[in-house]
């Protein structure tokens, strides 16, 4: 498989930032410390369809990184990480496509979050499994503990934590370039 498809998660960080600035940029009410990300894709938006189909576009990214994974994935736990990885792209999409104030919003954000979670700690044991336990300590280690941290931290806002967990996942593609 083509080598530059490694970069579709970098892509997908870049992008889901950018999507997130411009749709606050559109939106001068939103408040970082008071709002959730998803309100930008809600009813108080006057431009919805710019978050909305941002993440539905920023998930089919991540489903493509998920497929290239699976193409190196060096064993079967790799292989599962990689497959959460493209759930959790589908879920990402799904976001966009049931924004906040539907039924359904909060389940595929949360399972959003927590599939993504669920990947970099499987990708972890398989790279422990494959002998390289440093890496594989490392994504197990994100897993685990920045979840933990996240329930006992009381956030201003569900931005701020969504802030939090995107940055642990923008760090997992990051360390996921330095692998050989």
């Amino acid at each position: 498989m083509n080598e530059r498809l490694k970069y579709l998660g970098v892509a997908s960080g870049l992008y889901g930032w950018l999507v997130i600035l411009l749709s606050i940029s559109l939106n001068p009410w939103f408040v970082f410390t008071e709002h959730a990300f998803s309100d930008l894709g809600g009813k108080l938006s006057q431009v919805s369809w710019v978050f909305n189909y941002g993440m539905i576009f920023n998930g089919m990214l991540i489903v493509a990184y998920g497929i290239y994974l699976v193409s190196i994935s060096g064993n079967k736990l790799m292989t599962v990480g990689s497959a959460f990885t493209v759930i959790s792209g589908a879920f990402l999409a799904l976001i966009g496509a049931y924004p906040t104030g539907t039924y359904p919003h909060y389940f595929v954000s949360v399972y959003f979050f927590t599939q993504t979670d669920v990947a970099i700690g499987i990708w972890g044991l398989g790279l422990i499994r494959g002998g390289k336990k440093d890496f594989g300590m490392v994504f197990l280690a994100l897993s685990i503990v920045g979840p933990i941290i996240a329930s006992l931290i009381d956030w201003p806002s569900i931005a701020v934590i969504e802030a939090y967990g995107i940055l642990i996942m923008n760090i997992w593609v990051a360390l996921m370039l330095r692998l050989d």
